[in-house]
């Protein structure tokens, strides 16, 4: 009998979880423990809590999906692992960017200034 493999399926999502570990900052660590761990309990945060609880030109990661329930009213730089098709129209609409993890860890690698939203 051959032992299970646990951890995510998605081969992207493995090698996004290596790259974030490698680095050795808190911040990329905390993040691939987060997206790790099991898919029921990844963030699915919505527009008008995000909107909620950040401020003015804030660079937030999700790690999870963003839903599109709400508006922002401020200009973000949010990434995400997931995001609707509405919550991608809200957030260009609003002037905000929206960028994938992977582009984040190449634009800012020491994480500086950045929050992960839970």
């Amino acid at each position: 009998m051959s032992h299970k493999i646990t951890g995510p399926e998605n081969h992207h999502l493995r090698k996004l979880i290596r790259e974030l570990w490698k680095t050795k900052r808190r911040i990329w660590r905390k993040l691939s423990k987060k997206l790790s761990g099991a898919r029921r309990q990844r963030i699915e945060a919505n527009l008008y809590r995000i909107n909620n609880k950040t401020k003015k030109d804030e660079v937030i990661v999700v790690p999870g999906k963003v839903l599109g329930i709400g508006e922002l009213n401020h200009k973000l730089t949010i990434s995400c692992l997931d995001c609707s098709q509405s919550a991608k129209k809200k957030i260009e609409a609003s002037g905000s960017k929206l960028l994938t993890i992977e582009e984040l860890l190449e634009q800012n690698p020491t994480g500086k200034n950045v929050k992960v939203f839970y």
